[in-house]
């Protein structure tokens, strides 16, 4: 499996965390993937979900 180039991810947190807040980041505009990140570790690692996971994940918590 081919490693998917991150350097161009636009990440997103809640506006509601704050200046320090612990939250996750999500990249949406990645071709076919949706992008998760701690806020506190961003050079860690990163989940990858493909759009549908993404969307049933975001369903689940409605």
């Amino acid at each position: 499996m081919e490693e998917l180039d991150l350097s161009q991810a636009v990440w997103h947190k809640a506006t509601a965390s704050g200046i320090h807040g612990q939250c996750v980041e999500v990249a949406t505009n990645l071709p076919g993937t949706i992008a998760i990140r701690d806020s506190k570790d961003p050079t860690g690692p990163v989940l990858l979900f493909a759009p549908a996971e993404w969307t049933a994940f975001l369903n689940s918590l409605k």
